[in-house]
C-alpha cells in the first residue's frame, strides 16, 4: 500500500470528522455559550477522555500495536488471534473495574482535578452528576481504540479514521433534538457522550469480524504476549499520564480564573486538534505499523528513511496551518462560534488562547511522529523520561506565563512544552542512530520558508480588518473564510511547485 494514499485516506476521514466537531462545537457554542454548564461539562468530559488516552490511545496503542504487528509477521494467524482474544479480555475488564470506581468517586476526582468549582456548590454539583454519566464512555471506547488498532495493524486504515465522526453526529442529534427534555438542558451532552461510544464500537464490530480478529472471551494473563504487553505498558502509562497530569494542572490553574477560561481554552484546543488530527495522529497512524515491521525485519535503512519521511511531511503541512491559525484566529473563530450566546469578549478571548497555542503546533505534530520512532522498536523508556522533563518545564512556564497571560498562558506553556518535547526527541533518536537526516535538508527548509513568507503576506491582506468579521451575516463570515483558506492553500502549494516540489516526491509504500 502507498502511504501517501494512506495518509490522505485517513486525513481525508479525519477532515469529515473535524468538520463535523466543529459543527458539533457550533451547536454547543450556540445553544450553551461559554459559562457555568459548559465549563463542568468540559471539565466532566476531559477526565474519561485522559483516562481513554491511558487506557486506549495512549499507553496501550503503544505497546500492543508494535508487539501486534511483530506476531503477525512471525507467529503466523492462529497466535495472534489468541493473542488479540487475551488482550482484548483484560483490557475489558480493566476499564470496565476503573469505570465503576470512577462513577463511586466521582465527588472526590471533581475536588482533585477543578477544586475552583467547590466554591460554586451549583457548578461542582453539576460537574459531578456529568462524570457519572460519561465515565462509562472509557468501556467503549477503549474497546474501539484495540479495533482500530487490529485495523491500522491489517492496513484497513479508513474504519478506525472514520469512526470518530459518530461521536459527533451523537452530540449534533442530542443537542439539537434531545437537549429540550433535560434540565438543565446541557445536561444532554454526558448522554451523548455515552451514546456516541455505543456507536463506534457497533461500526467496528463487523470489520474485524471480516479480517478474522473479532475478539473472543479468553483471558489468561499467563500469555507471553499478553505479559509483554503489560511490560511495555508500564513505563508508557507512567509516559501517558505525566502527558495527561500537564492538562489536569492546566485545568486546576483554569478553575481559578474568571468564569469562562476552561471553555476558552476549550474551544481554542478544538481549533488546534483539527491539524493535530489530520496530520499528527494521522501520519502516527500509517507509520507505527510499517515501523515495527521494519524494526521486526531488521530493516535500518528502510526504517530511517520512513522517519525522515514523515518529518518532510510534517513540516510541509505543520507549518502553513501553524501560520494560517494564528492569522485568521478571528476569522475562524467568529465564523464558527460567534452565536447565539458566544459573545464578541468570548471570541476575543478564545482568539488569545488560539494564537497562543499555534505557537506550539508544530511541535504538538512533531511529537506524534517522532514518538513511535521509539515505540515500534519497543523503546517506551526514553519518551517517558522526555516527558518528565517537558511536565516540570510546563509547569514552570505555567507559574511565569499564567499572572500576565490569564489563560493564554496556559495555552503558551502547552505549546512551548511541546517544542521542547520534540527537540529532545529528535535529539535522542540522532543520539541512538535510529534517525539519519536523508540529503536535501538545507535546500527543502529554504524552499519551504519562501513558500510560507509568500503565503502569510497573502492571508494578511486578504483577512482586511478583524472587526468586519465580528458584524458580518453568518454568510458572508463563511464565504470570506472559505476563500480566504483556498487562496492561502492555493498560494503556498503554487508557490512549492514553482520552486519544484511534486507530490510523487513524497510516495512511499508500506512495510509488507
Amino acid at each position: 500500500m502507498n502511504l501517501l494514499r494512506a495518509l490522505a485516506t485517513v486525513s481525508s476521514m479525519t477532515l469529515v470528522s473535524r468538520i463535523l466537531g466543529f459543527v458539533r462545537d457550533a451547536v454547543i457554542a450556540r445553544l450553551f455559550g461559554a459559562g457555568l454548564g459548559t465549563d463542568a461539562f468540559f471539565v466532566a468530559f476531559r477526565i474519561p477522555n485522559l483516562l481513554r488516552r491511558l487506557f486506549a490511545e495512549g499507553a496501550f496503542s503503544q505497546a500492543f500495536v508494535p508487539i501486534l504487528a511483530e506476531y503477525r509477521t512471525r507467529n503466523g494467524v492462529g497466535e495472534t488471534r489468541l493473542l488479540v482474544d487475551r488482550v482484548a479480555s483484560a483490557l475489558s475488564l480493566a476499564v470496565l473495574a476503573v469505570s465503576v470506581l470512577g462513577i463511586f468517586a466521582a465527588p472526590w476526582i471533581i475536588y482533585a482535578s477543578a477544586p475552583g468549582f467547590s466554591a460554586t456548590p451549583e457548578k461542582f454539583q453539576l460537574t459531578v452528576a456529568m462524570l457519572r454519566i460519561t465515565f462509562p464512555y472509557l468501556v467503549f471506547i477503549s474497546l474501539v481504540s484495540l479495533a482500530g488498532g487490529i485495523l491500522n495493524t491489517w492496513s484497513r486504515f479508513a474504519v478506525p479514521a472514520i469512526t470518530p465522526t459518530l461521536l459527533n453526529v451523537s452530540f449534533i442529534f442530542c443537542a439539537l433534538v434531545l437537549a429540550p427534555y433535560f434540565h438543565p438542558p446541557v445536561m444532554v451532552l454526558p448522554w451523548a457522550v455515552l451514546g456516541g461510544g455505543v456507536l463506534q464500537l457497533s461500526l467496528q464490530l463487523p470489520y474485524l469480524a471480516r479480517i478474522g480478529m473479532l475478539p473472543r472471551l479468553r483471558l489468561d494473563f499467563s500469555d507471553p504476549g499478553l505479559r509483554r504487553i503489560l511490560r511495555l505498558m508500564g513505563p508508557a502509562v507512567f509516559g501517558v499520564s505525566i502527558a495527561q497530569l500537564s492538562l489536569l494542572i492546566n485545568t486546576i490553574f483554569a478553575s481559578f480564573l474568571a468564569n469562562g477560561s476552561v471553555s476558552w481554552l476549550y474551544y481554542a484546543d478544538r481549533m488546534m486538534e483539527f491539524p493535530t488530527g489530520m496530520l499528527g495522529v494521522a501520519l502516527s497512524t500509517v507509520l507505527l505499523p510499517s515501523l515495527s515491521k521494519y524494526y521486526s525485519g531488521d530493516a535500518t535503512d528502510s526504517y530511517s528513511r520512513l522517519l525522515d519521511w514523515g518529518l518532510r511531511l510534517t513540516l510541509l503541512l505543520a507549518l502553513p496551518a501553524a501560520v494560517g491559525l494564528a492569522l485568521l484566529a478571528v476569522p475562524l473563530i467568529s465564523t464558527l462560534f460567534h452565536y447565539g450566546h458566544f459573545s464578541v469578549e468570548d471570541v476575543w478571548m478564545t482568539r488569545r488562547a488560539l494564537v497562543a497555542y499555534s505557537i506550539g503546533l508544530v511541535g504538538l505534530i512533531l511529537v506524534k511522529v517522532l514518538a513511535p520512532g521509539f515505540y515500534a522498536r519497543q523503546n517506551i523508556r526514553t519518551p517517558v523520561k522526555i516527558a518528565v522533563i517537558t511536565l516540570v518545564s510546563t509547569q514552570l512556564m505555567n507559574l511565569v506565563l499564567i499572572g500576565p497571560l490569564k489563560h493564554a498562558g496556559l495555552a503558551l506553556a502547552i505549546g512551548l512544552g511541546a517544542c521542547l518535547n520534540a527537540g529532545l526527541l529528535y535529539y535522542k533518536l540522532r543520539q541512538h542512530r535510529i534517525y539519519r537526516p536523508q540529503p536535501g535538508w538545507a535546500q527543502f527548509s529554504y524552499k519551504l520558508g519562501l513558500a510560507l513568507l509568500v503565503m502569510a503576506a497573502v492571508l494578511r491582506g486578504a483577512i482586511g480588518r478583524e472587526s468586519w468579521w465580528l458584524v458580518a451575516a453568518w454568510q458572508q463570515r463563511a464565504a470570506g473564510l472559505l476563500g480566504i483558506v483556498c487562496l492561502g492553500a492555493a498560494t503556498y502549494f503554487a508557490t512549492l511547485w514553482l520552486l519544484g516540489f511534486r507530490v510523487r516526491d513524497f510516495s512511499r509504500h508500506a512495510a509488507e
